[in-house]
């Protein structure tokens, strides 16, 4: 008779062995204090994944966020009901691997990769690590190449490269859903990956259905994780989010990846840290939160050259409207550009309420003809002139004739806020932007003095 290897012999039998004694590869709860717990006895690695045997209502899924000597911190991924001291912990094995490939098109799923829209369960056959591979940066295709995504306003003063990393920088309230929804339907690109991290619930049905809509969900693949889902849940709809395109630019092709918010995923970090014992640093952010955004950011752009690529745009909500908070502050050093959202337009009912004064493209020089850059700045140029004179007009205390720049911005403001505003189920594709904004930009005017 042979003996089958003790390891195996107390995994089988674990369900009926007293606390004191557990399997080898198997821990136990000691202490829970919010949402972190404690555990020991059982050896594992940061990020990976195990479960806890609640009592009574099933398990719970937890990750390890951090150690202190023997003891590991866990942070649950789901909601935390039935657990006891002394709590059976079982680690996952190959608890990072997601599902990938072309069936993931039109539809939602959360942070786990499970399917949110009651479609059935997901036929993806590919599986890859939650961590894609990190692209030597001289090894990244540079970004030359035009993207247009429907927006007059960003199409033409504002280009879009592919490959290039924007942000949208806005308080609450300004459209900066109703922005990406418009991308997601009016762009040129093979597949749009849209994250929600940190939604309100209600925000989430909302997007899908009336921004986003049948057509624009057929060609993406929705992430979901609302605001009452657990931090590290959260952390890991945004990762899973940009592995998503990551894979699709590794096929070839070329992906628009929007996600809402990058603030929502700073903060769920900032959860995490406080409470395994990070100390705060920067306005009650930890100093692992501005390490993350990169390695997030980063993730995107260019593939190797022939490849494929990710344009992405990050929502950064600024609280306020301070364009100074460490976390839009941090983004604006790590991104390739951003737009601005300002409040003044939207209450003037002025949509897309860009303000293209405090936006800027970081690589439009790139992607651009000069004489396409040229209108872009000379149309800039304009605008500030009677942004400058605003005040003086509207009390009729600026003379015409007084300054021949501000006289042109007069006489051209309107059809400049026109070229601006753009209905929102209206596309407006890269090459006929280029043309409208031709048709209003002024020439420059002749200097004073000199003879008709």
């Amino acid at each position: 008779m042979t003996m089958r290897p003790l390891a195996e012999r107390l995994q089988r039998l674990g369900d009926y062995l007293p606390p004191q004694i557990e399997p080898e590869l198997s821990g136990r709860l000691t202490r829970m204090v919010g949402l972190t717990l404690e555990c020991v006895g059982c050896p594992m690695v940061v990020g990976d994944r195990c479960v806890i045997q609640g009592q009574g209502v099933g398990s719970v899924e937890a990750e390890v966020v951090g150690f202190e000597d023997e003891r590991v911190y866990l942070m649950p991924l789901t909601a935390i009901e039935g657990l006891r001291p002394g709590a059976r912990v079982v680690p996952l094995s190959a608890a990072s691997r997601v599902p990938v490939g072309p069936e993931l098109l039109g539809r939602v799923i959360n942070g786990t990769g499970s399917p949110l829209d009651g479609d059935g369960p997901l036929q993806a056959a590919a599986q890859v690590d939650l961590t894609g591979e990190i692209i030597n940066p001289l090894h990244r295709a540079p970004v030359r190449q035009s993207m247009d995504v429907g927006i007059r306003a960003i199409n033409a003063l504002l280009t879009v490269g592919q490959g290039q990393r924007l942000g949208l920088f806005a308080g609450s309230g300004v459209g900066k859903s109703m922005l990406l929804g418009m991308m997601t339907r009016f762009t040129d690109a093979d597949i749009t990956v849209v994250g929600l991290i940190g939604e309100r619930g209600r925000e989430v049905k909302e997007f899908i259905e009336d921004i986003l809509g049948e057509a624009g969900l057929a060609r993406s693949v929705v992430v979901a994780s609302p605001a009452d889902d657990s931090p590290l849940m959260r952390l890991r709809a945004a990762m899973l989010t940009t592995r998503i395109a990551e894979y699709f630019r590794d096929q070839g092709k070329r992906v628009l990846l929007l996600m809402d918010s990058l603030t929502r995923y700073a903060q769920a970090q900032r959860e995490i840290a406080l409470a395994v014992g990070e100390p705060p640093a920067t306005k009650g952010y930890p100093p692992s939160v501005f390490a993350k955004l990169p390695q997030l950011v980063e993730r995107t752009g260019n593939g190797k050259p022939g490849g494929g690529s990710i344009t992405a745009f990050y929502t950064v909500l600024t609280e306020g409207d301070d364009q100074q908070d460490p976390i839009a502050d941090a983004a604006r050093a790590i991104l390739d550009g951003h737009i601005v959202l300002s409040r003044r337009l939207a209450e003037e009912g002025h949509y897309p309420a860009i303000d293209v004064e405090a936006s800027v493209s970081r690589v439009m020089p790139q992607v651009t003809d000069p004489a396409h850059f040229a209108t872009a700045q000379r149309f800039k140029q304009v605008y500030a002139r009677y942004q400058q004179a605003r005040d003086l007009i509207s009390v009729g205390a600026y003379v015409k004739g007084s300054d021949p720049e501000t006289d042109d911005a007069i006489e051209h403001i309107d059809a400049m806020r026109g070229f601006l505003r753009q209905d929102l189920g209206k596309s407006s594709p890269l090459a006929e932007s280029i043309d409208e904004l031709r048709a209003v930009v002024p020439e420059r005017p002749a200097p004073r003095g000199e003879s008709e």
